[in-house]
């Protein structure tokens, strides 16, 4: 397997490293399809870099093998000589051309040793390509054969390996095909998918990402064949594709298209001057439609480039700021079929969990499915079981921010049970006690702006309360949201467990928002924007012998326990084990394997990933016993300081 290193992410979408002979590729990436033969090539390979800050490449190795002259100076000079390209070079195998014109005249093995020979950097297995609507017969033949040939191509390649993943519309098929890619391939290539893309049959591209994902080996990179249309991209990376390619700035050019994120334009059709990048800037699209053919197909190709890694840098900047999933819902309003594709994701909500991130700074709904995410899914699961555990409730419609009906909610009923009072948000009926929680308290929708009665919550509700005299209610209210945080995120048994210690919430004096429970004058829990408590090293004393084994903790390997000690970082390979309900940003104790406190951490990667990845984070520590006590986290959402 290559040493893939995760740097980042915001759910399956990743920032990533993949070190390869001619220097790393950052990802999410796109590796722009070009012609071996520079007289096919308008933009030389070396521009691609230089220009448009695209720093690796895809060719066919099958072109080069069937065209003499371009194979001889390949094997001479090498790829890159041919090319003129010193960055890294992926190889296709020639199996497009086997789908576009039915065969191909060379072997898997002589494609294979060939790319050896000419020292590409990611060498591609000759699959058997399967048409998405083939009968399960055909379409499982070919998950065989792919199989065969990638087991015979791992054999005799060193370097780094791109396995395609088929099995046409079959999930079973295609989680098949995935399991066995990734136990051999580096590059873990999701093809057979060009023609739902131009058919526009995003729906069905969705719901062979959904069931390919899961199979895929977190270690892998993730690659999409064919993805070269700038309206895709943030699609994709949702999914956790981190390689794209396609020759579509290319052909697009050709037939004198301009790509933009919100879709594709004829160039005669621009009266205005849409795009004032420096290219269009020189050249004003308006005019580029005059010039000669030539020149015009260069001026598009080379917008179109400029348009697409524009894009490919939104996408890693949306993954850094954790909003992926709006904008690819932004994107997905440029066509009814992307939009398809989208409600078929959020249909496919399991897929995205195990790695949807604890917390967010911010939600915003772009559309009207932006309510059905994943961490709205899973919020309204876990209201469910704590209602469920809870009693009776009581729905609170509408509290204004400016009123002080709160202050008169009773704690109690008549005969001395505990009311648990709602308020209506966006999601629906939230405890009052919770409605500061990730993604409640941060949910914006168009409901908090169409006029209406503004709904609350216990933070609004405080607001200026440092300066209201009549606060006898104020203790009890605080009480009950340090109980209600501590059972939302450790459930009830912690707070029963807890009974006994004198736990004190203290409040922001200018907001009102609880920020940090105390425990005999020293912070224990500290509360971010994302209304989440997350322990301190006494916290972590507090709770961590109060919780069964292995809830929240994060097992760490004999070699790494010195270092995590002292409160340095939990790399991948040094995790023996832990909680598997855990999920990227969530709090954790990190113990040894006798269960003794170590470390307080943050994750950055799912329990699922720990140990597969052979390198990069798996938890940040935050806290630990050498450390004095820390301070309240500048970051609104407690994030751990540091960038990934």
């Amino acid at each position: 397997m290559g040493e893939f290193e995760l740097l980042g992410r915001d759910g399956l979408a990743r920032l990533g490293r993949l070190p390869t002979p001619h220097g790393p590729i950052e990802t999410p990436a796109l590796l722009p399809v070009v012609h071996p033969d520079p007289a096919r090539q308008p933009v030389a390979p070396r521009e691609l870099r230089r220009r448009f800050g695209l720093g690796a490449v895809i060719t066919s190795s099958y072109i080069v093998w069937r065209t003499p002259p371009l194979a001889e100076i390949a094997e001479s000079r090498g790829i890159h000589g041919l090319l003129d390209f010193d960055g890294p070079v992926m190889t296709d195998s020639g199996a497009f051309q086997q789908h576009a014109y039915g065969h191909v005249e060379v072997t898997d093995s002589q494609i294979l040793s060939f790319q050896n020979r000419i020292g590409t950097d990611i060498a591609t297995v000759l699959d058997i390509f399967v048409e998405p609507d083939v009968p399960r017969a055909t379409a499982e033949a070919g998950v065989r054969e792919t199989a065969e040939r990638a087991t015979r191509a791992r054999a005799v390649r060193t370097g780094l390996l791109a396995v395609p993943v088929q099995g046409g519309l079959d999930p079973e098929l295609r989680r098949e095909s995935a399991a066995a890619a990734s136990a051999i391939g580096d590059v873990l290539a999701v093809g057979g998918v060009v023609p739902l893309m131009e058919r526009y049959r995003f729906a069905d591209l969705a719901r062979v990402l959904l069931a390919t994902r899961p199979a895929l080996a977190p270690e892998g990179v993730v690659h999409l064949f064919g993805t070269g249309h700038p309206m895709t991209f943030a699609f994709a990376a949702l999914f956790g594709v981190d390689l794209f390619d396609s020759s579509a700035y290319l052909k697009f050019a050709r037939r004198g298209m301009l790509m933009f994120p919100e879709g594709s334009v004829p160039v005669e059709g621009i009266a205005e001057n849409v795009c004032r990048c420096a290219l269009c800037e020189r050249v004003p699209l308006r005019e580029v439609a005059r010039l000669p053919i030539a020149e015009r197909e260069l001026r598009i190709a080379e917008h179109n480039l400029s348009v697409s890694s524009e894009e490919i840098a939104r996408v890693r900047q949306a993954i850094r700021d954790g909003t992926i999933w709006e904008l690819a819902e932004r994107r997905s309003t440029g066509h009814p079929a992307l939009a398809a594709g989208m409600r078929a994701a959020i249909r496919g909500t399991r897929v995205f969990l195990p790695t949807e991130p604890e917390s967010r700074r911010a939600f915003r709904t772009t559309v009207a499915t932006s309510g059905l995410r994943p961490a709205v899914i899973r919020f309204l699961a876990r209201l469910d079981a704590v209602k469920t555990g809870r009693g009776p409730y009581r729905t609170l419609p509408f509290v204004p921010l400016t009123t002080p009906a709160l202050r008169t909610l009773p704690a109690e009923s008549s005969d001395g049970a505990p009311l648990y009072w709602e308020v209506i948000r966006p999601v629906g009926a939230v405890p009052l006690e919770l409605t500061d929680v990730y993604p409640v308290g941060c949910y914006l929708a168009p409901e908090e702006f169409d006029g209406a009665p503004r709904t609350g919550s216990v933070a609004d509700a405080l607001e200026g309360i440092a300066y209201d005299p009549n606060r006898d209610w104020l203790e009890a209210w605080t009480r009950r949201q340090v109980e209600a945080l501590l059972a939302w995120r450790y459930g009830p048994d912690a707070v029963t467990e807890l009974a006994g210690e004198r736990l004190v919430g203290k409040r922001s004096p200018k907001t009102g928002r609880l920020r940090r429970v105390e425990h005999n004058g020293a912070i224990v829990f500290h509360v971010g924007s994302d209304g989440l408590a997350r322990p301190t090293w006494k916290g972590a004393e507090l709770l961590h012998p109060r919780l069964p084994f292995p809830q929240s903790r994060i097992v760490v390997a004999p070699d790494a326990v010195p270092f995590v000690r002292e409160g340095k970082t939990l790399f991948s390979r040094f995790v023996a084990g832990g909680d598997g309900s855990l999920v990227p940003g969530a709090s954790a104790f990190l113990v040894d394997e006798a269960d003794t406190l170590l470390a307080v951490g943050r994750l950055v990667l799912a329990p699922g990933e720990m140990g597969r990845l052979t390198r990069g984070v798996a938890v940040r520590v935050v806290a630990h016993a050498r450390a004095s006590e820390p301070e309240e986290p500048d970051d609104p959402t407690g994030s751990p300081p540091g960038d990934l």
